[in-house]
């Protein structure tokens, strides 16, 4: 194989796991220079996103493309959390205007995302093809700490305890870890709707 075919398909192993993005960094990794990314982004077999993002121009279009981008854009740390996360199981309806990630640390704001800092267990975490997401009960427990409506927030449990992703029980036994107002909600979310079997 040529050195142009495997520095490509070595390209193409790295942005497979990414929905056809690419970090400038990642790409430089895989051995494209500065120079030679200029040279893919001119010639259009590369679209540029961002600073230092990349798309493979060919890569088919996904719902969950945004996720993706902003999951490259974060070194692979970041999660996607809150409202964004509702929006990928599908609980309640929020406006979905920037994406929701979690780091576990802190970097410069940039338009289209919203950073939320803390350090998450494994078991709070789901991966999915392009892109890890908060659990159901992970998201349903940020929210309780965040300004959503409590209308809001019970449409939310309630489609989560429908699609059975979490139990009554679950969100019982950790809501006090999230604080004693996100608590206080959920007890609300729950006394709202009516008890199935589980």
């Amino acid at each position: 194989m040529s050195d142009r075919l495997d520095l490509r398909r070595r390209l193409h192993e790295v942005a497979f796991r990414q929905a056809g993005y690419v970090s400038a960094a990642q790409a430089l990794g895989v051995g494209y220079t500065y120079q030679a990314q200029k040279y893919h982004v001119d010639r259009g077999n590369w679209v540029r996103i961002d600073r230092g993002l990349f798309r493979l121009a060919e890569w088919p279009a996904a719902i969950d493309d945004g996720y993706a981008r902003w999951t490259v854009w974060s070194d692979g740390q970041g999660v996607v959390s809150f409202q964004s996360a509702a929006d990928v199981h599908d609980l309640g309806e929020f406006d979905l205007g920037d994406v929701h990630l979690t780091l576990p640390a802190s970097r410069p704001a940039t338009d289209g995302v919203v950073v939320h800092v803390a350090d998450l267990h494994d078991g709070d975490i789901e991966d999915r093809a392009s892109f890890r997401v908060t659990t159901a009960a992970r998201t349903l427990f940020d929210l309780a700490t965040t300004a959503v409506t409590q209308e809001q927030l019970t449409s939310a449990v309630g489609d989560a305890l429908s699609a059975g992703s979490v139990t009554r029980g679950t969100l019982q036994r950790r809501m006090d870890a999230f604080g004693a107002a996100a608590a206080l909600r959920l007890e609300r979310a729950l006394a709202a709707l009516p008890q199935v079997n589980e």
